[in-house]
């Protein structure tokens, strides 16, 4: 790979970056919407190192050719001004930055990954539940009512949880899937809450679910499943940041 190539490569990664970070959303499907600026910094540095790169090769093509062969004679025969021609295939993420959006991690991803570990609350912490029915809550924090809180706050409770379908396997059922990023799509974490009373949407569908905790376990501690008995379902739009654990969206 010539000079002039290595160039064109820094310059198409950081417009890929650039393009990517600041006039779609499609970079929320590699990373959390925090590291936005450093998308964007990282973009800008890309492009003014290929201009740069660009300088130093316009310099040296001005040198006189005595010193050209005064260099060669040194180099012993190696022309280190050029890259292997593997380092081509970084072309291929910077192009797909630009023309081709990869799909969203979804059901599949979900389906072959265990479930996130959720946080232990302290008992003392949990506030007591709003009377607004149904009860608008994340996938994360109805798992903790059902395994966590001691007063059993949930219990008879309507809560309304939202997500993206994904088929429980052989055994049937489904669940609804959350995938949350902690900084990337590398470090993501899945949460899960098994549906009852309703067949299977199909996968990936995303969806404002309305139920009751199904009982299964002993409430309140880790025995209890993660479960809901279904009353109302609803198709929603995937939301812009899809990789968070948000409270419902409104129905569509």
């Amino acid at each position: 790979m010539r000079r002039l190539a290595q160039t064109a490569l820094l310059a198409l990664i950081g417009a890929g970056l650039l393009h990517t970070a600041l006039f779609t959303d499609l970079y929320l499907r590699y990373v959390k919407e925090g590291l936005r600026p450093a998308l964007i910094a990282s973009g800008v540095a890309l492009l003014l190192l290929g201009a740069v790169n660009a300088c130093l090769d316009l310099r040296g093509n001005r040198e006189p050719q005595e010193g050209h062969d005064h260099h060669e004679a040194h180099s012993h025969g190696h022309d280190h001004s050029t890259a292997p021609k593997v380092a081509w295939l970084l072309a291929l993420p910077a192009l797909s930055l630009l023309l081709y959006a990869p799909p969203a991690l979804g059901a599949y991803t979900a389906a072959h990954s265990n479930g996130k570990p959720v946080a232990t609350s302290p008992k003392e912490r949990f506030p007591a539940l709003p009377a607004t029915s149904p009860l608008p809550l994340t996938l994360t924090g109805f798992t903790q009512r059902v395994q966590q809180d001691p007063t059993l706050a949930i219990r008879g409770r309507q809560v309304q949880l939202t997500g993206f379908v994904t088929p429980a396997g052989a055994g049937g059922g489904w669940y609804l899937t959350r995938i949350i990023f902690t900084c990337c799509a590398a470090d993501s974490q899945t949460v899960k809450v098994r549906v009852h009373g309703s067949d299977a949407p199909p996968a990936n569908t995303w969806l404002a679910v309305t139920g009751t905790w199904h009982p299964a376990g002993r409430l309140g501690t880790k025995t209890a499943e993660a479960a809901l008995d279904v009353r109302e379902v609803h198709p929603i739009a995937q939301p812009v940041n899809a990789y968070t654990d948000d409270l419902p969206l409104t129905p569509s």
